[in-house]
Parts: structure tokens; sequence; C-alpha cells
């Protein structure tokens, strides 16, 4: 009876029943958990929305920096989002045992195969599985693993330093060298990986049309991980994975199949590994690639590192492996040409270093990763591009257990997500002196024990904790070896040096308009 008196009304009055349950969910987000005293923009406070479209407009970076700049150290970005800027944030948030979970945001960058996502390590939320994915495949991104691949990064660097020469050097042309060096670092992940560089090198083109696809996924996941229930509309809605499971859809996920591909072309090798192991007297002159490691892992630990997460191993490679390298270095180079003093200081570094023996005068101009590591001008001006321009863009969310938990003397409620930007963290003036926004590797050498202590730990490009990106290593050793290699073997100029590249926050910050020219340089020694 009260039924059929209550649905006449409600149809009845049907505008402002929805305009009453709008205005009541945006009221509840504003004043959700109390989360209302934290400054911010002020549609942030009522709508994710908010954040949807600022991270669409691809320059979330500068946004995110002028509000911390404006607020202070704790910025509302959704009803439910905080950003940290003090630098003591990051061991709260991201140290160990501190129940912080990530968000949703990372599996939206989950890849897909048969229908069923590929969990990697970066994309996981479950800290169980993580922890014992991570086990598996430690060993094979540790700094002791560096000796085996340098032989594979050093076997693609020398292709690359000849075909610049002979398509660059030698006819005069411009190079995209943003683009140029993606393909350096997609044929490295192909050499350390499946030990076969992938042509893009040799080829000068996006083999299969890979980074294309990248790079449209990236701006996908970006704004969709802002709101990540779009994802289940969209990419991963539940019947359209279904209908891949059963076979009535044969799309492939591109990236799963670029690595299935190359994987397969060897699926002999590895079940054997996965049967009986890594003979102890292989040899392998060229360096054990990450292929074979993953298939050690899963000959040790077969009740956990299936093919499944062999799968996902080499996709993740794919996926993070090529991007944040190929940036890194487009920043050094950039910086580098933009500030010609310190061009010319690394210069007079390097030639000294030959001439005193540090580094080994080689007919290629190459230079070793222990070379570079005795190089403190070479890495003052890679930090400090670091710090100018991480890949990252976006912050590196968490979620706070059920508990709440006290961070910097704020209690922060359970559930909330919270987190670090390396864009905000890297120009602290307490941290880094009062010119953050300039480019001056000086700083790094200038710094007390001390003082350098508090900026190393506060450089955040790797993320920290952890879930600090497991393939550090493998891109310092790329970043550590091409960039004094490529300096040695050829001058580099800007094409126009009046004009500015444009970036592209696509989750990671990659550049594009980057327009170089190279001659070969003519070494007094």
């Amino acid at each position: 009876m009260l039924l059929n008196e209550v649905i006449p009304l409600l149809v009845h009055y049907w505008p402002l029943v929805v305009a009453s349950f709008v205005i009541g969910f945006l009221l509840n987000n504003k004043y959700w958990n109390g989360l209302y005293k934290y400054p911010g923009p002020r549609l942030a406070a009522y709508t994710n929305w908010w954040r949807f479209f600022n991270v669409w407009g691809r320059s979330h970076e500068r946004t995110i920096i002028r509000l911390h700049r404006k607020h202070g150290d704790i910025v509302r970005l959704g009803p439910n989002v905080l950003s940290f800027a003090d630098p003591k944030a990051i061991k709260i948030i991201y140290g160990l045992n501190k129940g912080m979970k990530k968000s949703d945001f990372y599996p939206v960058q989950n890849a897909v195969a048969k229908g069923r996502r590929l969990q990697s390590l970066f994309s996981t939320t479950d800290e169980d599985y993580h922890a014992k994915y991570r086990r598996c495949v430690n060993n094979a991104f540790a700094m002791s693993s560096l000796v085996n691949y340098e032989p594979l990064v050093s076997s693609t660097l020398d292709v690359f330093l000849n075909e610049t020469q002979k398509v660059y050097a030698e006819s005069g042309k411009t190079c995209s060298f943003s683009q140029w060096l993606q393909y350096f670092a997609f044929d490295v992940i192909g050499d350390l990986t499946w030990s076969k560089r992938l042509g893009f090198v040799e080829g000068h083109r996006d083999v299969d049309g890979i980074i294309g696809f990248l790079n449209k996924f990236l701006s996908y996941a970006g704004p969709i991980g802002q709101m990540p229930v779009l994802d289940l509309l969209l990419e991963k809605n539940p019947l359209r994975l279904y209908a891949q499971r059963i076979g009535l859809s044969k799309t492939v996920f591109p990236v799963t199949r670029f690595a299935l591909t190359r994987s397969n072309e060897r699926a002999g090798e590895i079940q054997k590994i996965k049967t009986y192991g890594v003979p102890e007297k292989q040899a392998n002159p060229r360096g054990v690639d990450l292929l074979t490691k993953f298939a050690q892992a899963a000959h040790d630990h077969p009740e956990f590192m299936t093919d499944t997460q062999i799968l996902a191993s080499c996709t993740s490679m794919v996926f993070a492996g090529s991007e944040t390298t190929a940036i890194s270095l487009s920043s050094v180079f950039y910086h580098l040409l933009k500030h010609p003093r310190a061009y010319n200081k690394l210069m007079e570094e390097l030639d000294d270093a030959v001439a005193n023996g540090t580094i080994e005068s080689r007919p290629n101009k190459t230079v070793s990763w222990a070379e570079s590591q005795k190089l403190p001008y070479l890495d003052a001006v890679i930090q400090e591009s670091f710090r100018l321009h991480p890949a990252a863009g976006l912050i590196l969310e968490r979620i706070v257990p059920p508990q709440g938990m006290d961070i910097l003397g704020n209690f922060i409620p359970g559930g909330t997500i919270v987190g670090c930007n390396a864009w905000v963290l890297h120009r602290r003036p307490e941290v880094f002196g009062a010119d953050v926004d300039d480019f001056r590797p000086e700083r790094w050498i200038e710094a007390s024990p001390a003082q350098q202590k508090e900026m190393r730990g506060t450089m955040f490009q790797f993320g920290a904790g952890a879930r600090t990106c497991i393939g550090k290593n493998v891109s310092l050793l790329e970043v550590y070896k091409l960039v004094p290699s490529f300096l040695r073997r050829f001058e580099i100029e800007l094409d126009r040096p009046d004009r500015e590249w444009k970036t592209h926050n696509a989750w990671f910050v990659r550049q594009s308009e980057f327009y170089t020219r190279f001659r070969p340089r003519q070494t007094p020694v």
C-alpha cells in the first residue's frame, strides 16, 4: 500500500529526487572522512572527474607543482585522494611493513592474455603475491647480475652508435632524438630479455607498431587510472574478456602478442631450463638473458613461477623497460644541450679520464659500466636530469590501511589514497637549494656527505620501498653506458636552439620535438 503511494510520487518528482541524490553524493564526497580540511582545487573535493580531466590535459606534473607551492605539503586531489610533498612522507607511505597497498590505478595497466589479466610485479595490488613473485625474480635484477647483462647492452650500444654514424652523422640529417633513443631502449630490452635485437635501430622503424601502441595505451591508462571503474566498462570489460576466454573474440593484447612471439622462438630451450635448470658450465659470452633467468626461476619455484608469470615478466619488460629509460636518456641529452657550460665541463671530464687511463681508449669510443662509476660530473649530470625530469608524472598511489595512520602529524583515515609525486619531491628547496627549477649539476658535487644522503634519499624517479622499480639497475646500466659513449663518439647540437621540446604526461612524461644533428667527434685521445 505504502509502495503504491511512494512510487507515483517518485515518478512525478523525479527531477527533484535525482537532484537531491546528486547533491547528497557530492556533499558526501566533500566531507568524506574529514578530508575537507585539506586544501586543493575546489572541484576536486566533490568528484574524481577533476583529476581525470586534469590528467587528460597531459601536463599534470606542472599542475601538481603549482598546487603544492600554493597550498603547502598536503593537497587534496580527489574526494579520497591526498598528495604529500614533504620528503619525510616517503618512508611512511612507501616504507616496509606499513600496511600500505597499491590502489586500483595499477591494475588498469595489466596486459591481457586469452581474456585473463596478467598480474605483473608492477601492476599487482596483492602484496603477498608481489612478495612471492619478487623472491622468484629478484636475482635477475640484482646489481650483481649487471656483469651478465653488460655484454648484451654493449652489443646493442655498438650497433646504435654505428647506425647513428651512418644514418645521421655522415648525412647531416636531422634526428628526432627522443624517438631514436627509444629505438635504442627497445632493442636493448630485446637483447636483455631474448638475446635478440628486435630491429628498431637497424630497421629505423617502430617494429610491429609496438611503440605507437604503448604511447596510446599509456595515454589511456593515465587518465582512466584516476577513475579505474571506467576500465571495467572499456578495455577490461568482463563481457569482452569472457568472449576472449571462450574463443568468440580473437583479439590479442599487442604487447602480449609481441612478448609471446619472441619467447616462442626459444620454446624448446626454455622448456629444458624449466625442467633441468641452466647448465652450470653453459658458455654464453654475450651474457645470460632475462628469459633464461625467468625460466630458471620457474625451475626453482615451480609452485609459483608458471608460464603465465614468465609471460607477465617479459611483458613488463616491454611495458616499462623501454619507455622510462628512453625518457631518462632524452632528459640527460636535452639538458646538456640547453646548458653548454655543463656540456663542455662533462666533455673535459671524459677526455681527462681517457688521458689518465680511467677510461680505456677503445676504437668505438664506448665506456664501460665500471668506468662510468668513476666519473663524478657524469653522475652529477645524470642525477640532475633525473631530478628535473623524472619519468613518472603522477603520484604513486597507496591505500591507507583500515585502521588509519599518522602521516607527518596528520591522522589519515583508512581507505584514503595517498601518494607522492617525483616532480614535486625533486623541487624541495630545503633539500636541493633555492634554485630548484634550474639545471645545475654542481649541486651534487658541492653537497656535504649529509646533504648528499638527504638529496639521494629524496630522489623518487624509481619509486621507493618494497615496490621500488625492480628494473632500476638495468635502466641505470643503460644510461651510464650510453651517455658517455655517445658523447665521446659524436658532437651534438640542437636543430633549433631557440625552441623548447614538448612534453606529454601520459603517466610517464615523454618528450617530443627534440630534434638534433650529429657530427663525428675528433677526440684528442
